[in-house]
């Protein structure tokens, strides 16, 4: 549970914010996380998070059992949330849920439950996209960076650069064509025998390998965008030849290996990182979702970042994954605009930035 951290607002966003106080909650089901966050003024009371261990045994998120985890998780998440944030429904002046993207059970099951509350309340539903979200995760505590900013989202179902011009004023300057950064670490992983979720497993044993062991390519791309499936079949086919030599190739080699491929995955996202920055001349950097947790992404970034002459900023690990408290953050700006959300609205699977 994330206890409260200030937030950055005023008149430097451009938004003329109530003087009234203003809380919300907010719930996040769009994957295998079930939720819930309570926002006043900009600051976050708490965040808490139910997490989903069944997928581990199936090697990746079932979706069909995502969404019934969240119908048990949600009710006792979100009565949670409230108290350790000391609020009742009563104090509540606006629900919001995470609209799109994600797997469309585990949506139905946030959206239903927010639509509920907010039609029985009384109050207004606030609908979020939930890399938007991710995005915003970077205005939760201080240090926060200026606008406009650029910000490397990276989890397992997305990568893009963003500039954020404002608190809801964002553009996609590249993403992946095809598999996300996210999914490529787990994919290798599960190619070296890892369990699942591999990704946090690779950057645990990169720490003691060493990345220059062993090359990899990187994807020649034009522009800004990403791809990633190119690597894994690069990585597919270096592994079946290291094992016809010997079976214990990857065991054997294990701390190498990861390193190698930790290394040649940041890298392809800092080139681009570094491309976007010098195009745009922006030096407010950010870096966004899941897969920002990655010490070996965060460390390299702050590394460069000195070397560039960038102001970087890194969520903190809670705000990283998927969570409500950057559906609240989100909200609360939406919150100020009179952004609400027609209790018809549907959830999606797959949406464009808002």
């Amino acid at each position: 549970m994330g206890g409260p951290t200030p937030a950055r607002r005023g008149s430097s966003f451009g938004l003329t914010f109530a003087t009234m106080s203003v809380t919300i909650l907010a719930i996040e089901s769009s994957c295998d996380e079930t939720s819930a966050s309570v926002c006043r003024d900009g600051r976050i009371l708490t965040n808490y998070i139910a997490s989903q261990a069944i997928h581990e045994q199936y090697g990746g998120v079932v979706p069909e059992l995502a969404s019934r985890a969240h119908m048990q998780h949600i009710v006792p998440v979100v009565d949670i949330a409230l108290r350790n944030a000391g609020v009742t429904v009563s104090d509540l002046d606006a629900v919001a849920v995470t609209q799109a993207p994600g797997l469309i059970g585990s949506l139905l099951v946030g959206g239903s439950f927010a639509k509920s509350m907010a039609l029985a309340l009384g109050k207004p539903l606030i609908a979020v996209h939930h890399m938007q979200a991710h995005v915003i995760a970077n205005m939760i505590a201080d240090p926060a960076p200026s606008f406009p900013f650029l910000c490397l989202t990276v989890s397992g179902g997305h990568t893009q650069i963003v500039i954020c011009k404002s608190p809801l004023e964002m553009e996609v300057l590249g993403e992946t064509l095809d598999d996300a950064a996210g999914e490529a670490f787990d994919k290798s992983a599960k190619l070296l025998g890892l369990p699942y979720p591999g990704g946090p497993l690779i950057d645990k044993n990169a720490a003691n390998g060493d990345p220059t062991r062993f090359s990899f390519p990187e994807p020649q791309i034009p522009g800004l965008d990403f791809s990633f499936s190119g690597l894994k079949t690069s990585i597919l086919y270096f592994l079946q030849h290291g094992r016809a030599q010997d079976p214990e190739f990857a065991a054997k080699n294990m701390n190498d290996i990861c390193a190698s491929i930790q290394d040649r995955i940041v890298t392809i996202l800092l080139h681009k990182l570094g491309r976007a920055a010098k195009e745009t001349g922006i030096k407010e950097i950010c870096i966004a979702g899941g897969v920002s947790a990655n010490r070996g992404l965060r460390d390299a970034l702050v590394a460069l970042g000195k070397k560039r002459g960038w102001n970087t900023y890194i969520p903190k690990f809670e705000y990283c994954t998927d969570n409500a408290a950057m559906i609240a953050m989100t909200a609360w700006y939406k919150y100020q605009q009179g952004a609400f959300a027609d209790l018809s609205m549907s959830p999606s699977a797959r949406a464009e930035w808002a």
